[in-house]
């Protein structure tokens, strides 16, 4: 989850700091805007399988929902800390401002490893997390939805429990759910898919034909898994994927030079997204050290695992080939390496911008679960692809027109937009 030492919360507030300097903003939007609104830390405990019973350490956070009700998903992992779910509650915030749609900023995690738990045992947490903060969420207070190593299903879980405490129908109080469940139609493609939106149109501002790039992703989960399908849609060639293997405890990468083929590696891939590496090795695939993705002689590099992949010992790995990295991960460049980026002419497409696909078609679930009325796939993914799209023009053209970095520009819309609606609603 994090390197020792590696503190994602600090990070993210050194980022807002440099921001809020540029903006000016007054002590008082600082303080407010700087730590989350509200905390909640909670034990579940659990009756396994063999009989005895497991206590797993959780939490909630919501940073702010000055623009809405927070929105962020709940992540399963084994070395979660409450400061990287401050932080990504905190990117929440500025990725649903920077799509500008009306919903704050929260996230949640449980420590546990779901590799090791039983279908029941998963779900015995899923309906004890929402037994402990069941008054704290809600369709116009908290929505949660999948993150890391959580699924539609858990999620279902967590809605059922949600509503037999309630006492009625409540499936906008959750999104990710299973399409036949009041899930959106869409969602799955999302995150990936919106990357790519913004992929496409960086491409043309850059005048580079996408039929020409070459790209490394970091990581085959979902949102990789989708980006890479995209992208190699509109016409680009991806090189290499890592991903973590469950067997060794630790990540490898997959390389082939002239191109992976997405459907043979889905297809020896597990639902946590490791890749059979005895089978990939029998279809032609080169296994390498999972960080050998960032050292790639590629166009375009694609982070879309875990935060602090990139950093400033390893940032000099990165070839004088790569023109451009675009984030599918939340926090997976440091502040230190950002600088150094710049140094080295790489356009940087900030995570929070870049991975806001996911949250959009969150927001479009939570409109048609509350209005009982789904769209078809087509006219999700048509407003999907129209929002991401808007929002990279509003950065980009930012950007240019104050000759300051696209992550800057996107940084500046997103608080301000929070600032300017915590001073209209009187907090400052």
């Amino acid at each position: 989850m994090a390197e020792e030492g590696f503190n994602a919360f600090k990070m993210a507030q050194k980022q807002f700091d440099r921001i809020a300097d540029k903006l000016d903003l007054d002590e008082g939007t600082r303080k407010i805007l700087r730590k989350p609104i509200r905390e909640y830390h909670f034990n579940i405990p659990v009756k396994m399988d063999d009989g005895s019973t497991q206590v797993f350490e959780a939490f909630r956070i919501q940073h702010n929902d000055a623009r809405g009700p927070c929105k962020g998903g709940i992540r399963f992992h084994p070395q979660e800390t409450v400061d990287t779910v401050r932080a990504l509650a905190m990117w929440m915030t500025w990725k649903t401002a920077v799509a500008n749609i009306p919903l704050g900023g929260g996230k949640g995690g449980v420590i546990c490893d779901p590799h090791d738990l039983s279908d029941r045992e998963q779900e015995r947490i899923c309906r004890g997390y929402v037994r402990e903060i069941y008054d704290e969420l809600g369709p116009d207070k908290d929505i949660p939805a999948p993150d890391v190593m959580t699924t539609a299903q858990h999620m279902l879980w967590m809605m059922d429990e949600y509503e037999k405490i309630n006492g009625s129908k409540n499936p906008g109080v959750i999104t990710g759910k299973p399409v036949d469940m009041g899930g959106s139609l869409g969602r799955t493609e999302a995150t990936g898919y919106g990357v790519i939106y913004v992929l496409r149109e960086v491409l043309k501002e850059m005048d580079l034909d996408i039929n020409e790039m070459t790209a490394s992703v970091q990581g085959f989960g979902n949102v990789a898994q989708h980006a890479v399908e995209l992208f190699i849609e509109y016409g680009g060639t991806v090189v290499s994927v890592s991903c973590w293997d469950q067997e060794d405890s630790c990540a490898y990468s997959y390389f082939r030079e002239d191109g992976i083929d997405l459907e043979e590696l889905r297809g020896i891939t597990d639902r946590f997204g490791s890749i059979d590496k005895k089978k990939a090795k029998e279809k032609g695939y080169t296994r390498r050290s999972g960080e050998d993705w960032i050292k790639d002689d590629v166009d375009i590099l694609i982070p879309a695992a875990l935060e602090n992949a990139i950093t400033e010992d390893n940032v000099e790995d990165i070839k004088d080939s790569v023109r451009l990295i675009i984030s599918g991960a939340n926090g997976p460049i440091t502040p230190e390496a950002d600088e150094m980026l710049e140094e080295m002419d790489i356009v940087v497409i900030p995570d929070f911008l870049a991975n806001a696909g996911g949250v959009t078609c969150s927001y479009f679930e939570q409109v048609q679960s509350n209005q009982n009325y789904y769209w078809p796939k087509e006219e999700v993914l048509g407003k999907l692809d129209n929002m991401m799209t808007d929002a990279f023009y509003e950065v980009w053209e930012l950007a240019k027109r104050k000759n300051i970095r696209v992550r800057d520009a996107a940084y500046m819309i997103s608080i301000d937009r929070v600032a300017e609606a915590c001073k209209k609603r009187g907090w400052v």
